[in-house]
């Protein structure tokens, strides 16, 4: 990209006409970006719907439904949840540069269900 612009720079120092349409078109492409596409997700309504569903105080899915859907007992999960968000900064949650939170400690650990899990529960295991 940038060698096709400096040939065609060249070229129009080499040339004797004294058109400046192609070179400014050409800077013109070479100087615009593009911008990412902005996808609007709700966190915190995620969140909150997590929470609802599998750790509130009654939840709308009971406790052998979250056994069957992460394969442990939601005090283990707590368990590993709380030891590793004390240890892996990776898992707190923060804002991002405009302000907004971002996904929660167990937004985190759930998107990372197949392999993080996993290995605590095999550890666990052989403790």
């Amino acid at each position: 990209m940038v060698r096709t612009f400096f040939r065609k720079l060249l070229r129009y120092l080499s040339s004797e006409d004294d058109s400046d349409d192609d070179l400014d078109e050409d800077v013109e492409e070479q100087c615009t970006r593009k911008r990412r596409k902005f996808i609007r997700r709700n966190h915190i309504q995620g969140h909150e719907r997590l929470y609802r569903d599998y750790f509130a105080e009654n939840p709308v899915y009971p406790s052998n439904l979250f056994r069957r859907r992460f394969r442990m007992s939601r005090p283990l999960f707590l368990r590993i949840l709380n030891e590793v968000v004390a240890n892996e900064p990776y898992f707190v949650q923060r804002r991002d540069n405009i302000g907004r939170l971002g996904l929660s400690s167990k937004q985190k650990i759930i998107s990372e269900d197949s392999v993080i899990l996993d290995c605590f529960v095999n550890v666990m295991s052989w403790v």
